[in-house]
């Protein structure tokens, strides 16, 4: 009998000894566990929406403000050709010079013509007038301006709902989708399609820029001012890479238009941009001229 008690007094003291080391390792890992949440919490603080949108917005201007002091190619589809063009900032605003046709270059006499326009255009720049110079200028920064306010307006005009979390380009970024926000009142007649779309905005987690924004017509707009409506089947695309530690700039561009003009003629178009080698413009012409007019 005192055998059977002090074997069970065995028994129970090797299972407690047992559960508490199975306890131990289950503390030890819930410890672990603990500290890599608050490690990752920590490293990578949950955002609200509003807070990514906002910073996102930062992110963007400061890359709208940079983007005049670099030159690049850009490489143009149209229609089962291709165009590529060296862009360069001349004297406050772009010069397009073409390099390329349908991927291969220019003959030697067609290179010349072109070198010839270019520097042509540097002369001209170089001592136009100061009303042309401002004329010129102006142009430039009105279309700036106007392309500005839509980008801006893709942030006003929509809900947003953070949906995910992906890995974009070996980038994580936040997964946002965008519905027409109600009450929205579209500041020019650009905007006023915004109404009728939805979207995916894809945001870098680090830098909180726009790694990628694609949108889609859902519903037929009618664009105030002219006979033409928007229709389902519009789209469009963006895509962003880092050209800089600090600034980021488009690498693609793509729509497809589906509208109605005069309200009964149907109008369908579809562009797409790749931009390219992006490097500092050069000092001696990427700024305004003396005015001179020399």
């Amino acid at each position: 009998m005192y055998l059977d008690v002090a074997a069970v007094r065995v028994h129970r003291a090797r299972r407690d000894r047992r559960v508490s080391i199975s306890e131990a390792i289950l503390l030890k890992v819930c410890r672990v566990l603990t500290m890599m949440l608050l490690c990752s919490a920590w490293a990578n603080p949950q955002e609200s929406v509003a807070d990514i949108i906002q910073r996102s917005v930062e992110a963007n201007n400061r890359d709208w403000d940079a983007a005049p002091r670099f030159d690049y190619t850009e490489r143009d589809k149209e229609g089962n050709g291709t165009k590529t063009y060296a862009v360069t900032m001349l004297y406050g605003s772009p010069y397009e010079r073409l390099m390329e046709v349908n991927g291969h270059r220019l003959s030697a006499e067609k290179e010349k013509e072109e070198e010839k326009k270019y520097e042509n255009a540097v002369a001209e720049r170089r001592h136009e007038q100061p009303n042309k110079h401002a004329a010129r200028i102006g142009k430039y920064e009105a279309e700036r301006k106007r392309d500005r306010i839509l980008m801006e307006q893709l942030t006003k005009a929509f809900e947003f709902k953070l949906v995910g979390n992906e890995e974009v380009k070996g980038r994580k970024v936040y997964v946002l989708k965008a519905t027409p926000l109600k009450g929205y009142r579209p500041p020019n007649r650009d905007s006023h399609v915004l109404t009728g779309m939805e979207g995916t905005m894809w945001i870098d987690h680090e830098t909180f820029q726009w790694v990628k924004v694609e949108a889609h017509v859902t519903r037929p707009v009618r664009i105030q001012g002219f006979l033409a409506e928007v229709e389902p089947g519009t789209q469009f695309e963006l895509e962003k890479t880092p050209v800089t530690p600090d600034v980021w700039l488009a690498t693609h561009f793509s729509m497809k238009s589906n509208a109605r003009v005069m309200m009964l003629i149907p109008h369908r178009s579809q562009e797409e941009i790749a931009y390219f080698d992006y490097h500092k413009a050069s000092g001696s012409t990427s700024g305004k001229n003396s005015g001179s007019g020399k």
